[in-house]
């Protein structure tokens, strides 16, 4: 089961949450038949905004992210619901490089860091609010911890990771945001750093120990208290019905053209890659 986990310190000074991704970012790579390195920069785009969709709350709420570094996996979109479930697509899943010299995949190189981060939140109410910010390496974690920097000017450490197995299945996903609530003293700080840095690698805590393991160590020596659980997966939200009215929302000469041609129509969603297929006879009596 995938999830976020939410906690705080004991004195109030630091708040973390924590996603186990693993299952939706599976249901991703073989939705798109990506490669592993565009899994990689897929699936942690995915555990960011889920965690950053939970805080909305408020129902019906979405939030978007778009990445496009200029890499050769082009644009990456993910959504997610105020409760955290994703559903995301890359423009050229099947991308890939060469391992990095360290053996790890080139997550910064596909995604490249030429280009913006975009975070949009909307509430359904006027109009949406949009966050952008250059992106720092195209790694995923350094750009969303940017993002929080100036953007939302909240003092944030951020690390995602997806591990892919030889034959491609991914073996563990997820990652944590750490933040500073005011008034968090120089020690507090210091004290965060030291974490992050003993806990190394999210994917190999998650492999072995879980979710709750991460935020043991990354909260280590703050009495962390957690404060809500909720279960997250890959959900697409579209139908049959979204789409017609999709297709009649053409500009009229498209819509002609259909009907002259008396052809069905196939649409397929980015997200899912389901298909639907209309008739002229059921688009052209609506």
């Amino acid at each position: 089961m995938d999830e976020i986990i939410k906690a705080i310190s004991e004195d109030g000074f630091v708040s973390i949450s924590v996603i186990s991704s693993r299952e939706l970012t599976e249901r991703a790579r073989n939705v798109h038949g990506a490669s592993p390195v565009v899994t990689a920069a897929l699936g942690r785009t995915l555990a960011a905004a889920s965690i950053i969709g939970s805080t909305l709350k408020k129902p019906d709420a979405s939030l978007t992210v778009r990445i496009n570094g200029g890499g050769p996996a082009g644009s990456i979109i993910v959504v997610s619901d105020e409760k955290g479930s994703v559903r995301g697509y890359v423009s050229n899943p099947s991308a890939d490089l060469p391992s990095t010299a360290e053996g790890k995949l080139d997550v910064g190189g596909v995604v490249g860091k030429d280009g913006m981060l975009s975070v949009i939140k909307d509430f359904g109410e006027k109009e949406p609010y949009t966050g952008a910010v250059e992106l720092v390496s195209g790694e995923i974690a350094e750009d969303f911890t940017a993002y929080f920097a100036a953007s939302e000017q909240i003092p944030s450490a951020c690390a995602f990771g997806v591990l892919v197995g030889r034959d491609r299945p991914v073996l563990a996903a997820g990652g944590y945001i750490i933040q500073l609530l005011p008034g968090a003293p120089e020690g507090v700080i210091s004290k965060v750093e030291e974490n992050v840095a003993a806990t190394g690698a999210v994917t190999g805590v998650l492999e072995r120990a879980g979710a709750d393991a991460l935020m043991e160590s990354v909260m280590s020596g703050f009495s962390p208290r957690i404060l809500e659980r909720s279960e997250v997966g890959y959900r697409c939200t579209c139908s049959r019905e979204r789409f017609l009215t999709a297709v009649l929302s053409l500009d009229k000469s498209e819509l002609d053209d259909m009907r002259a041609k008396g052809e069905p129509i196939e649409v397929c969603c980015q997200f899912c890659e389901a298909v639907y297929v209309f008739d002229t006879t059921e688009l052209f009596s609506c």
